[in-house]
């Protein structure tokens, strides 16, 4: 590793769009920054969905989950519209999420989240049977009701890593494709531990555990009907699922076990995957399963990341479980003011220091 110290220096520790994010926006600050990672882009970041969902996944009680993710997708559209500037790609695959219900109880759950969020301030709207296929005709006809988000949206997570190394590169970052296992060992000013399920390796205490999802990528055939132009989101069977379109098809997931370290895609994965979308989408038989993965979702016991300092010198900001896409630039700003010296008021849920066994 290298041993120049430099002033105003940072050391950040994981490279997924967490770590990419927060070294990128910190170079930009004027931060001289490397990023340890022996293979960036390659953990939870690579095997995401991209949905931008915080406002249909709320629920009563949650309101803390719901702030912090209203806040990042608030900061979506100029960061995402910075970064297909800088690395000329294009990030969002859909404008808008519609979950469906298929049984009276689910259709009962939307119309108390419609009111729950409308109560904090943000817009989502009830629609009928015959409105919901009205927008997303491939929609299967067991289909009772839709929740409409307009304004969430979605991207391709592959394309995002890639923009992000472009920029983080681009503004000066350097790349050390090593192993950390020691903070000790790093001679920056600053530490980020941006890890996901390995930082309590490097912070011992952190509430982080691995939750197993899998996943599917669909390519469209010639002919195939086309996918739909939202997220769709459902309950199947009391299992989550959703579809996220892509340029060349559309994206099916996902699986959560507490399976500790297991990556393995399982036969009982994919069977209920391809089951859960048949039941939104019909016509999904039509498309070639180009890729069945699995990642580990860095997890916290409330749902909420840890974002926040533990030492003087050392910030972590991880455990964003299912929602690291959704949370990245308001992690990013909350990570380098953070740096700066000062906090960011929209991120103060999410500080380590609400779980007592975090050490300083």
């Amino acid at each position: 590793m290298s041993t120049v110290l430099k002033s105003r220096s940072v050391s950040v520790v994981g490279g997924g769009v967490i770590g990419l994010s927060i070294a990128w926006r910190a170079a930009r600050a004027g931060w001289s920054v490397r990023l340890y990672d022996p293979s960036v882009g390659s953990g939870a970041s690579w095997v995401a969905g991209g949905m931008l969902a915080p406002l249909s996944e709320g629920w009563p009680g949650e309101e803390s989950v719901l702030e912090l993710g209203s806040a990042s997708l608030d900061r979506w559209p100029d960061f995402g519209k910075e970064l297909e500037a800088a690395a000329g790609v294009e990030l969002f695959t859909s404008a808008g999420s519609l979950t469906v219900a298929l049984d009276g109880a689910d259709a009962e759950d939307l119309r108390t989240i419609a009111e729950w969020v409308g109560a904090q301030g943000r817009d989502l709207h009830i629609l009928g049977r015959s409105e919901v296929r009205e927008l997303e005709p491939m929609l299967g006809r067991g289909v009772r009701l839709g929740l409409l988000a307009v304004d969430e949206l979605a991207v391709d997570n592959r394309l995002l890593l890639a923009a992000l190394r472009t920029c983080a590169v681009d503004a000066g970052v350097e790349l050390i494709e090593e192993s950390v296992s020691d903070l000790r060992l790093l001679d920056t000013d600053q530490i980020v531990v941006t890890a996901g399920i390995a930082s309590p390796s490097l912070w011992p205490g952190l509430p982080v555990r691995p939750v197993k999802g899998e996943i599917l990528r669909l390519r469209a055939r010639p002919g195939a009907t086309p996918a739909p132009s939202r997220t769709i989101r459902g309950s199947v069977h009391g299992r989550p699922a959703y579809l996220v379109p892509r340029a060349d098809g559309i994206v099916v997931g996902a699986t959560q076990h507490e399976s500790g370290r297991d990556t393995q895609v399982t036969v009982a994965g994919v069977r209920d995957l391809i089951a859960d979308a048949e039941a939104l989408m019909p016509a999904i038989g039509e498309y070639e399963l180009h890729e069945a993965s699995a990642g580990l979702r860095p997890m916290t016991p409330d749902n909420l990341p840890l974002i926040g300092r533990v030492s003087d010198r050392v910030v972590v900001a991880t455990g964003h479980g299912r929602n690291g896409i959704l949370l990245t630039p308001v992690t990013a700003d909350a990570t380098v003011a953070l740096l700066e010296g000062s906090a960011l008021a929209e991120a103060r849920t999410a500080d380590p220091g609400r779980f007592e066994k975090v050490a300083r």
